[in-house]
């Protein structure tokens, strides 16, 4: 059954053929992220991880041997993506071997130069491990370096589902016995119809086919701007904490979507806007425990022609999304097709660290990050909310300097501010935030 199932979904993306059940297709948010890799970025990194300075009592042979149980225990660490022997084209197998990791003792001097070679070292993707996880120990300190291949895992999964579980065995704790694989969930996923398959593919063409960068975007204000290049501004909102989210049991993510639609139609002047949204993918209980890449770029499409209160335009945005994610698996053909490729894209993170980790029951300070600026795709605006430990929020906002001012970039984040403010009285009109 399962060789029968794979061999259809490759058929049915672009004609492979199978002789065992040992390969399987990439889902389409990874061929997407493989394609970047290869086509759009400037470099080869796609690396997702951090360089952390661990507490001086942390047991470093406890914790390597935390780290091994975890990874020989999840399907998604023994995954390589190979060429298919037949057709030429990237699938993955799970059948590979798991790395294990154990404590290196170097002096300071070696360390240095190890750190700059970890952080700068891109993936070889083709039949290689993808994740690259070390323990060092030094004269003066111990550190944790934890990186994966984006393509196989997302901020949950690494920042929740891997640290929560390493940190349970690691301090001798019961492991909860959900496991869920993610070879079967792509063969669970790979079950869609061919029908189900075109209409989801008419769904996006439709929703997306007004889309047009020149009006949906800022107005470009860099004179003679020419490649793209990178801006990033970082700041913290003033105007909303988690206490409204608490009293108004609002959604985060579809309060903060719906506050970036609306600053974007003010910004442009526009009252048909367009976003991509990253939705974590995880839409029922049991897919919560799948460790492995699961989230999707969803797009969403707003008309404000018609005015309503903040309450009413809330709850008509979170049913569109929701009904949009019925069609989540026809999304291959915006990343394959790029129907969506300038749109302004949204990420909500909560819970997953920034500047430290939690290691036993001990604070991990993270010193650095591979530096993954050098091969972003060239996206045109991307909004990154961070809840903080705080209760504040934090906003990274990076985008295409070679088409936007940093002055245009700070008046979009006052409007956003000022908006995420009027937006808290659930009765104010659309008409006056905009």
């Amino acid at each position: 059954m399962e060789n029968l199932i794979l061999n259809s979904t490759f058929k049915r993306m672009g004609g492979l053929t199978l002789n065992s059940g040992r390969f399987y297709p990439l889902r389409p948010i990874q061929r997407f992220l493989v394609d970047t890799h290869f086509k759009k970025a400037k470099s080869t990194m796609m690396n997702v991880g951090a360089l952390m300075r661990l507490s001086p009592v942390v047991d470093m042979e406890r914790l390597a041997d935390a780290i091994n149980d975890t990874l020989e225990t999840h399907d998604i660490f023994r995954c390589r993506l190979v060429i298919h022997p037949e057709t030429q084209d990237i699938c993955q197998t799970f059948d590979g071997e798991v790395v294990k990791v154990k404590v290196e003792e170097i002096s300071d001097e070696e360390f240095e130069l190890m750190r700059k070679k970890m952080l700068r070292t891109p993936y070889k993707i083709i039949n290689q491990p993808l994740y690259h996880i070390y323990l060092f120990v030094t004269p003066t300190a111990k550190y944790f370096y934890l990186d994966f291949y984006h393509a196989i895992m997302d901020g949950m999964s690494i920042a929740i589902l891997f640290q929560r579980e390493m940190n349970l065995r690691y301090n001798g704790r019961n492991i909860p016995t959900i496991y869920s694989s993610y070879a079967n969930f792509i063969l669970q996923e790979a079950q869609i119809s061919p029908a189900a398959l075109e209409s989801g593919h008419a769904y996006w063409r439709g929703l997306l086919t007004n889309y047009d960068s020149e009006k949906n975007l800022p107005p470009a204000d860099v004179k003679d701007g020419k490649a793209w290049a990178k801006g990033e501004l970082r700041t913290k909102f003033q105007n909303i904490s988690e206490e409204f989210f608490r009293k108004s049991r609002r959604n985060e993510n579809n309060f903060f979507l719906a506050a970036s639609l609306i600053t974007l139609s003010k910004i442009s002047g526009n009252e048909n806007v367009f976003m991509k949204l990253i939705h974590g993918g995880r839409t029922q209980a049991l897919e919560r425990h799948v460790m492995g890449l699961m989230y999707d770029i969803v797009p969403c499409t707003w008309n404000f022609e018609n005015d309503m209160t903040v309450a009413e335009y809330l709850d008509t945005l979170m049913g569109k999304i929701q009904t949009e994610l019925t069609y989540k698996k026809g999304l291959d053909i915006v990343y394959n097709e790029g129907l969506a490729d300038d749109c302004p894209c949204l990420v909500f993170q909560k819970n997953i660290f920034i500047d430290h980790a939690i290691i036993g029951d001990t604070t991990a300070d993270v010193i650095d990050m591979p530096p993954n600026e050098i091969s972003a795709a060239e996206n045109s605006l991307d909004i990154q909310i961070f809840a903080k430990e705080d209760g504040m929020y934090e906003l990274w906002l990076e985008y295409d300097a070679g088409r936007f001012s940093e002055g245009l970039m700070k008046k979009f984040i006052a409007m956003l501010d000022e908006v995420i403010l009027g937006m808290q009285n659930s009765k104010t009109l659309l008409s006056a935030l905009r």
